[in-house]
């Protein structure tokens, strides 16, 4: 039986989402959780992958397992598991469910403190400086007119298109955070933190939004600004179409 594992982690910790060898990532110490609980070693497949030091309030696992799991798993496995990670949901899909390839939707949001906060601190970039956030939603709007983003996408990602159909993308202030949404089918390496990164040159007039512009066709990475801390960027959902008649533990 197949089972899809949702997961929510403070990402400051870890050098990343999957696993890597001699490093300690959040899909390390869910594996190592299972293999307690269980007594056996079960393979976990991720949906979405996040650099060191990103956070998540959803991301997902999928693995194989022969037996029914009961409501008293989460409880446990949460038990085991480090305090900045916590196992959230676990259903029951169909054999063929795939945690990455079946994801209909990613959604990430990046914030920015204006002012120092020590309670943000981690979970946010401190940026000191006056920023036009109509001029954020005007580069926001150009982004999605587009679907090449070879521009802010890491060099070496390793995919065979930049192609990406943005759902939304839009600026605006959350508590104390200035927050950058962003809705999209798939995600390039570095993408989201090259957008803001690129965006807050334009609103802060550093450059104008018809050069903001001009680096989106231009395809080339090295003209956009990709200087924005791991630390403001959480992925926030991950949707499954098929979820819509699930029942989660």
């Amino acid at each position: 039986m197949r089972y899809f594992l949702e997961v929510a982690y403070k990402g400051t910790n870890y050098a990343g989402f999957q696993i890597q060898q001699n490093a300690n990532t959040i899909q390390a110490e869910v594996e190592k959780a299972l293999a307690i609980f269980f007594q056996r070693s079960i393979s976990l497949t991720g949906s979405s992958r996040t650099d060191a030091g990103v956070h998540a309030l959803q991301n997902f696992f999928h693995f194989d397992f022969e037996e029914t799991i009961g409501e008293r798993v989460l409880y446990n496995l949460n038990a085991i598991l480090p305090i900045d990670i916590v196992v959230k949901s676990i259903v029951h899909v169909h054999d063929e469910s795939h945690a990455r390839f079946d994801a209909g939707s990613r959604e990430y949001k990046y914030f920015i403190s204006p002012s120092k906060n020590p309670f943000l601190a981690d979970r946010s970039w401190f940026y000191p400086f006056k920023v036009d956030i109509k001029v954020l939603n005007d580069a926001a709007k150009l982004i999605l007119e587009n679907r090449d983003f070879t521009s802010f996408a890491k060099r070496n990602s390793q995919v065979h298109t930049h192609q990406c159909t943005i759902q939304a993308s839009n600026w605006y202030y959350e508590n104390d955070c200035l927050v950058y949404n962003v809705k999209a089918n798939r995600f390039l390496r570095g993408m989201v933190r090259g957008l803001v990164g690129t965006m807050i040159l334009a609103g802060r007039s550093k450059i104008s939004l018809s050069a903001f512009e001009n680096i989106i066709h231009s395809l080339d990475p090295a003209k956009a600004n990709f200087a924005t801390p791991a630390h403001g960027l959480f992925l926030a959902k991950v949707e499954y179409p098929f979820f819509l008649n699930k029942t989660f533990l």
